[in-house]
């Protein structure tokens, strides 16, 4: 990351906070990063009991990994479908192994690998896009068969206005850039818990 959003990302909270200590934070953390040494190492992924009944909360989660600035992997789940700390595990694995934009990660990379997680609030419709803050939102776009999302800390990373953000979350949905402005599309927001 450029030292210029890296700073900018310290200057400003992105995303929400919904209540995770530091600890049960850093423990989720633990399991991301062992799920993915497990796999990596060829050894069985052990049974996690959470610390809490907070991450036996169904919530949805995406996992990103990075390697120095560059992105290495990110997936994630926006729906609330299985406990938190589930979701954490299953997206650590499907962002090292199964992000179709990169190779599965290799064991020569896990000491330069970085881990966040975002923890999801769930999606809102959005009727005027001026409901959509960014530092704290997140975007969904859907048309037809195509979808596209977004996590909050993006537009922060690189500056972005409201606008570039939705123009971004249509491309990422493989739409044109003015595909929000279009009756048919339906845009959602979100936010999350990002550490």
């Amino acid at each position: 990351m450029s030292e210029e959003r890296e700073k900018r990302r310290r200057d400003q909270r992105v995303g929400v906070d919904l209540g995770l200590t530091g600890q049960e934070k850093e423990w989720l953390l633990r399991v991301a990063r062992t799920v993915i040494e497990s796999r990596v190492l060829g050894r069985p992924v052990p049974e996690f009991k959470p610390p809490s009944e907070r991450l036996n909360e169904k919530r949805g989660a995406f996992v990103t990994l990075k390697k120095g600035d560059e992105l290495r992997g990110c997936i994630g789940s926006i729906r609330a479908s299985r406990p938190l700390y589930k979701t954490v595990a299953a997206m650590a694995e499907e962002a090292a192994f199964n992000d179709p934009r990169f190779p599965p990660v290799s064991p020569q990379e896990l000491d330069d690998l970085d881990i966040e997680i975002s923890v999801m609030t769930p999606l809102t419709r959005v009727e005027n896009v001026e409901e959509i803050e960014v530092g704290k939102d997140g975007i969904y776009i859907e048309k037809g068969f195509y979808s596209g999302l977004l996590l909050p800390q993006v537009a922060t990373e690189y500056g972005w206005d409201r606008t570039t953000f939705l123009e971004h979350t249509c491309y990422k949905a493989g739409l044109h850039k003015d595909a929000w402005k279009e009756k048919e599309t339906k845009i959602y927001k979100f936010s999350a818990d990002i550490f």
